[in-house]
């Protein structure tokens, strides 16, 4: 559950200054997580390492860093639980408390915690060490190339002179995705308090009838490894408790005070803060009547809270009702038909590199209200969780993505056979849809983008029909479930038209039929004709083109910002002929940081903005189009 301040959980902040030095070859035999070194830098959490200081090994080296602070609980603690949490660090992660290993994790982009009640005294210091891994491979999501050539063109390892100096230099850190391997403490550090008996998690699945909506609810409660039968939890007043977050809520949940069974209450309240319905026990169904939907900007994105208590614990979680369906080609989101509009986008912005950013976040998703966009996916991995609470108030659509990127791209040997990930990729999706189950703006999954389905075909299916009815297996609210494949030759893929929605990445008119449009048109075309008759809803999930900032011609060349707008121009008018299409979402949103390379004049240059949110010739054309085009019935 993300972590959250009230009158009965605390948090402490961990963000700040850190000590920071990177393995020399000598951390490990040394001892760094018992001793660190005195002669270190300091970097700032949350934020990549990467670029915070002037190290040219910072954004070369495959490595290993340290981190390392001093950290005192205030004794006002003093009697709760304690729970150390990481919200990502990328991309594995060993966690040292006094020099003793507290906990591990694999992967960058999902959250983590462990209990600390037991380990630490309250008032009295204790040294807290992080190693973080920056090293890609087989095994890893997303996952490194192991051949140790660039994602993009040929590095010409068949010539002896450069095939020697690649064995002479050793490993490279080469990424097999187009983004920038950005490392470290990326997200919020905290340490969390409830009371010794809490509510762990809590699970929200809505059902809309003609004039009424079910709000079920489901209530998972934990004890503190340090509880035993004589010590246990005290439970404070709960309606002093309610009142700091609640209107009236002591009416709502009873007398209860100084529980010992410790009871699960549930009060439900609407957006000013009235009561809708109430209920008690671990599981149950609440009636709406007259239900307020959620519903995409510039419709009303309208929350209602579910307030829980246990004992001495209360929590609140924001939800929205609304319904998801995918029928006669058609993505439904309320009964209606919706259209997809907006990008593909990174976590990136210069410094920070893949650090949350809370600030941008509320600057994209006001260029996203701007441009008229309803939609995003987190192209490549699971984006900070403030980033979502974000989109389900201000009603931005998510299609949210696993970071399993480039599986098997460039691969001689079949990688579904080869590469070690498959039970780890599972587990990845099992915790991304556990984090993001109750979020309103979440409305479909995406297993991971660009995989090989061509080259292994067979493999390729059994690979993501597991992953296709797993996903479905754990979401309680059964949401739709895609892949996102990349330019391949669509009549070999089998995995794709197996999807809920067909997601397509295609660069016609830019890597292939490069600068002519009228080309491009003519595949785009020829390729619908396949897809029209497999009966599926189709999306664009990547199409576009890099444009230099101001960079003009009057000709309308590539790297142009007049070629990119015509470029967008044209193909989007193949779309409006296809009632079959129901979205398109350019790549990208802004420009963005990749690996160094003959293709990447600092970083990819495919934004509708650039960098620094400046808005390129293409945005213009694109908010007059999208505001033309309603979320709802485009096609109708």
């Amino acid at each position: 559950m993300y972590p959250q301040e009230n009158g009965s959980r605390g948090i402490i902040w961990l963000d700040g200054i850190w000590n920071f030095k990177a393995d020399d070859g000598s951390a490990e035999e040394a001892h760094w997580e018992r001793e660190f070194p005195r002669e270190c830098e300091g970097l700032y959490v949350p934020a990549s390492y990467n670029d915070q200081r002037e190290e040219k090994r910072y954004r070369f080296d495959r490595m290993k860093v340290y981190y390392h602070r001093d950290v005192v609980i205030p004794r006002v603690y003093e009697g709760q639980r304690l729970v150390l949490r990481f919200d990502a660090v990328a991309h594995n992660a060993e966690v040292y408390l006094n020099g003793e290993l507290l906990c591990s994790h694999r992967g960058g982009f999902l959250p983590f915690e462990a209990e600390i009640t037991d380990l630490v005294r309250v008032g009295e210091p204790f040294e807290l060490t992080v190693v973080a891994d920056n090293r890609i491979d087989h095994s890893t999501l997303p996952v490194g190339n192991e051949e140790g050539s660039a994602f993009f063109g040929s590095d010409n390892a068949q010539v002896p002179a450069v095939r020697e100096a690649k064995k002479w230099r050793g490993e490279l850190n080469l990424p097999n995705f187009d983004f920038f391997n950005y490392c470290g403490i990326n997200r919020h550090v905290r340490i969390c308090s409830t009371p010794l008996h809490y509510i762990e998690d809590l699970t929200i699945v809505t059902k809309v009838t003609e004039r009424e909506a079910a709000v079920s609810y489901e209530v998972k409660t934990g004890s503190s490894r340090i509880v035993t039968e004589d010590r246990a939890d005290t439970s404070t007043n709960r309606a002093v408790s309610a009142r700091s977050n609640c209107p009236d809520t002591e009416n709502a949940t009873g007398t209860a005070s100084n529980d010992p069974d410790r009871r699960v209450f549930v009060t439900l309240l609407d957006r000013e803060g009235a009561i809708v319905a109430q209920s008690e026990g671990e599981r149950g169904e609440l009636t709406v009547p007259e239900p307020r939907l959620w519903e995409p900007y510039p419709g009303d994105p309208y929350l209602y809270r579910m307030y829980v208590t246990y004992g001495s614990d209360e929590y609140v979680e924001e939800f929205g009702i609304r319904t998801i369906e995918v029928r006669d080609q058609k993505f439904l989101i309320n009964g209606k038909p919706f259209y997809f509009k907006g990008f593909g986008k990174h976590e990136d912005f210069y410094i920070r590199g893949r650090g949350v950013n809370e600030l941008l976040n509320v600057k994209d998703v006001s260029l996203l209200h701007w441009i008229g966009a309803n939609s995003f996916r987190t192209s490549h991995y699971p984006y900070a969780e403030e980033m979502y609470q974000l989109c389900d108030r201000e009603g931005i659509v998510i299609i949210d993505e696993t970071p399993a990127v480039g599986i098997g791209a460039g691969a001689q040997t079949d990688p579904y056979k080869t590469m070690p990930i498959r039970d780890y990729h599972k587990e990845v999706l099992k915790t991304m849809i556990a984090r993001d189950k109750n979020h309103p703006s979440v409305i479909l999954w995406s297993l991971g983008n660009e995989p090989d389905t061509e080259n292994f075909p067979e493999s390729a299916l059994t690979y993501w029909s597991d992953l296709y009815e797993y996903a479905h297996a754990l979401d309680p609210q059964n949401r739709p479930v895609t892949f996102v494949c990349c330019q391949n030759d669509y009549t070999k893929d089998l995995v794709t038209r197996t999807m809920d929605v067909v997601c397509i990445n295609r660069y016609y008119g830019w890597y292939n039929l490069s600068g002519d449009i009228e080309a491009a048109c003519y595949a785009w075309n020829r390729e619908l004709d396949f897809w029209e008759g497999l009966d599926k809803p189709v999306m664009v999930t990547e199409y576009g083109c890099d444009a230099l900032p101001g960079n003009h011609g009057v000709n309308g060349e590539m790297f142009t910002e007049e070629y990119q707008e015509e470029y967008y121009r044209r193909i989007d008018r193949v779309f409006d002929q296809r009632s079959f299409f129901i979205g398109e979402h350019c790549w990208c949103f802004a420009d963005f940081g990749t690996i160094q390379g003959v293709m990447r004049p600092d970083g990819n240059r495919k934004g509708i903005f650039t960098r620094e949110r400046r808005p390129k010739l293409a945005a213009h054309f694109l908010k007059e189009r999208w505001e033309a085009i309603p979320n709802f019935g485009y096609k109708e």
